[in-house]
């Protein structure tokens, strides 16, 4: 199958209640929110989102579980040169410090940059997180293995170059524009930009650069990825687009104090044979405060399926392949948006057991948001005399008006579905007139055609 008869995107609605967590934090500690129709909100941003998103679904595929079992999926990281490192010293035999440094070198000589020698706990990983497919560093692995005594040659002269290039002084200024072609075009041609080191062996750095391209790894295609650093390695604008999330009311949130027990100290005060005894252990072990919010959030996110299946063909896949692996892909994707959860505090908040009180999806010419919907905050106050009720069934009433009143003026949108996992918004759904256009499922998979 080669044609594509559905519509290119496919709308992801979902309302969502949870109650005293916190699954994103800014730099202080504290939620994040917006202002949105004059009030704060509580958000969720798009990046925790996505990563909950796209590691629930890796592992799934990755247990042999779901729509992707058994297909490339991606690791972001920037310990490729330590897993690089791993694979030579437990499946070639190598000594593991010698794997090491052979690693990073041929790495960094392929034109990624690595954190400060001088800190060890950065000194062997990249400056960036890079996205890769999960056996890049494998790969790597066998390239240099197969390679080993000319690349055990040209590491010695490549580490000799930069002890040597460390004692010059630096010079200072910025770079001219012919100095950075230069570098470019150095770059590229597998030359170190850094003058007076040997060039990586172009074999070598083509082994690398196809170790870490986008290749088959579908969460890849899914979420795309970029990476400046390599002129010459190819970036991947993502099929799936992502909203933050955000609360259909005003923001509310508790500062929850904390008193943490220490085992030892109760120990003792149980067993004390006096009150004198147990004079210096009076107290809590630690005491602190948290942020915790509570609320019904909006999330949305959109799949683009023209460009989830340019991705795969451009990754070398067939037509039919990339037919075949797109399908499967987005029904993993639509099912990762309902199921995965921000773990942040997930012990102490038990936020990851949270389903959804709504899922609304279907299909158009063109995405669509329907954040606007709620720019008015949902008001639960009776005692104000415009209450529309508990936040998460008024926002169902104002989101499926909201899509019935758009589908009756964009004769695109079609294959409406909803799912809920809630019983009063089941009966509430009974009540609404749908007008046909909209089908109430009882499973995820049913979500899509």
């Amino acid at each position: 199958m080669t044609a594509y008869a559905r519509s290119p995107f496919l709308s992801l609605h979902l309302l969502e209640t949870l109650v005293a967590v916190l699954p994103v934090r800014d730099e202080n500690g504290q939620p994040k929110s917006l202002v949105y129709g004059g009030f704060e909100r509580h958000m969720i941003t798009s990046q925790a989102r996505r990563r909950a998103e796209r590691v629930y679904a890796r592992n799934r595929a990755n247990a042999g579980i779901g729509a992707l079992k058994g297909r490339s999926m991606g690791t972001r990281t920037r310990e490729w040169a330590l897993l690089t490192a791993a694979e030579l010293s437990s499946e070639h035999g190598w000594e593991k410090d010698e794997a090491l440094v052979t690693a990073r070198a041929v790495i960094e000589a392929s034109g990624l940059k690595f954190g400060d020698p001088a800190k060890r706990t950065v000194a062997n990983l990249t400056k960036v997180l890079i996205f890769a497919p999960a056996d890049a560093g494998a790969r790597i692995a066998r390239h240099i293995a197969a390679n080993a005594d000319g690349l055990r040659l040209w590491r010695e002269s490549y580490l000799a170059g930069q002890r040597k290039a460390e004692k010059k002084p630096r010079r200072s200024g910025a770079k001219t524009a012919e100095e950075q072609e230069a570098a470019g075009e150095e770059q590229a041609a597998g030359a170190s930009t850094t003058p007076g080191l040997p060039p990586l062996p172009k074999e070598t750095r083509d082994a690398v650069l196809l170790a870490i391209a986008p290749r088959d790894a579908v969460d890849i295609a899914l979420y795309g990825r970029f990476l400046a650093e390599i002129a010459d390695s190819p970036n991947v604008d993502g099929a799936v687009q992502t909203g933050h999330a955000f609360t259909v009311h005003a923001a509310e949130q508790i500062e929850d104090f904390y008193a943490a027990a220490d085992d030892a100290k109760l120990d003792r005060k149980r067993n004390a044979l006096s009150f004198l005894d147990t004079a210096d252990d009076a107290g809590a072990g630690m005491t602190g405060y948290q942020s915790l919010i509570s609320g019904t959030f909006y999330r949305h996110a959109v799949l683009d399926r023209r460009q989830l299946r340019a991705n795969l063909r451009l990754a070398g896949m067939e037509a039919d392949e990339a037919e075949e692996a797109a399908t499967a892909a987005e029904a993993e994707f639509v099912n990762a948006f309902v199921e995965a959860v921000p773990e942040a505090k997930k012990n102490s908040t038990a936020s990851t057991g949270s389903l959804p009180a709504l899922v609304l999806a279907f299909e158009g010419e063109r995405p669509y948001n329907y954040a606007a919907a709620f720019q008015s905050p949902v008001d639960e106050n009776p005692e104000s005399g415009g209450g529309e009720g508990p936040a998460g069934q008024a926002a169902v009433r104002r989101l499926m008006r909201h899509h019935l009143f758009v589908a009756r003026r964009r004769d695109d949108l079609r294959s409406g579905r909803v799912l809920t996992y809630d019983p009063e918004i089941a009966d509430l759904l009974e009540t609404l007139d749908l007008a046909g256009s909209v089908d109430v499922v009882d499973a995820v998979e049913d979500l899509t055609p």
